[in-house]
């Protein structure tokens, strides 16, 4: 069975209102000097009474229909229903006033509750009917809303994840390559690595690191590649002493590194030339651009991974600027206030 919504209306809200059109119904009959005391009670009572009944009728019957044509608009059926109910239990309540108040003549009484039953059940259908539809709307955008945000956070974390995978490929094949040249470096290039790994499980929980943290990540990884590649690879590194206690997703610089190498030739002869420095708002990377003869297949986790990251948590976008010489990449300046 289908667990009903929780929707409620307070309930000094019912009471207090119930009463109040008890008390205006009577006003035009207090006003006069010559009244029947019985009759202004009894016609304040059953109009109390009434507002009571149709009000807990509303909210009881709401959940039945509403909630299966909330999304269609105005449903007339219920409407119906609810002022058939609504006339015979004011006719029944205008009965028993016959039976109380004998010398009352029981048509014109009748028929003047009657009508204002209509005029309160309408009244209160309407308003039930509004508050219970603005309630059903919040509810779906607030499901909607969580639901967005439940998916933009698996998002990230895959994206988050695809870093180590992709890293740890590269770097295990540097190392088979290595050993094969029985290289002497090959015991410090394994302790970097576990270094770099370190920095890994420190940091693979974190959304945002400090910019002089990402740098200790990417100077571990350097060590890795020059291992290997001697001076096939030059790294410059210009960094405003103010940004580096800015913000940055973590591995951002190892992965666009990594990137310049997949893409580009590194050898003795031809010298892959990275720049890291600060523009303005921005942290620069800029490589030289020297292509593979044969292009390395790509998982396409690198500038798309790094750009999402950036616009799933600040809904910003990198900057990706090639020319026929280098290729750039501008990073946003995150500092952590604005992050907060």
């Amino acid at each position: 069975m289908k667990k009903r919504q929780t929707f409620k209306i307070s309930g000094r809200i019912i009471w207090l209102s119930s009463l109040f059109l008890g008390v205006i119904v009577s006003l035009p009959s207090l006003i006069q000097h010559q009244f029947n005391i019985y009759e202004t009670i009894a016609n304040s009572l059953i109009t109390f009474v009434f507002s009571l009944f149709v009000w807990y009728y509303n909210i009881f019957t709401l959940p039945v229909y509403t909630s299966q044509e909330v999304n269609r608009g105005f449903a007339v059926y219920p409407l119906v229903k609810n002022l058939a109910v609504g006339l015979v239990v004011m006719f029944l309540l205008s009965y028993l006033q016959q039976q109380l108040l004998t010398h009352l003549n029981f048509g014109p009484v009748m028929l003047m509750f009657e009508v204002r039953g209509v005029l309160i059940n309408l009244t209160f259908y309407m308003f039930i009917h509004l508050l219970y539809q603005t309630y059903q709307n919040q509810r779906v955008s607030i499901e909607l809303e969580r639901t967005r945000m439940d998916n933009l956070a698996a998002q990230f974390e895959l994206l988050r994840q695809q870093v180590n995978p992709h890293f740890l490929f590269n770097t295990l094949n540097t190392l088979k390559y290595m050993v094969e040249d029985k290289d002497e470096n090959s015991v410090d290039f394994i302790l970097k690595l576990s270094d770099f790994y370190r920095f890994t499980l420190e940091n693979r929980k974190m959304d945002l690191i400090r910019f002089s943290e990402e740098m200790k990540i990417l100077m571990a990884y350097l060590f890795l590649l020059k291992a290997r590649f001697e001076e096939g690879i030059e790294v410059d590194i210009q960094v405003q002493e103010s940004h580096e206690q800015s913000m940055i997703p973590p591995f951002t610089l190892q992965l666009l590194v990594e990137n310049c190498i997949k893409h580009n030739i590194v050898a003795l002869d031809k010298p892959l030339r990275i720049a890291i420095y600060s523009d303005g708002n921005y942290i620069v990377v800029k490589n030289n651009i020297q292509p593979k003869m044969t292009p390395e297949s790509s998982t396409g986790i690198g500038l798309d991974n790094i750009n999402e990251r950036y616009y799933h948590l600040l809904n910003k976008n990198i900057v990706i600027a090639p020319d026929t010489e280098t290729f750039v990449v501008k990073l946003p300046i995150i500092h952590e206030d604005t992050h907060n």
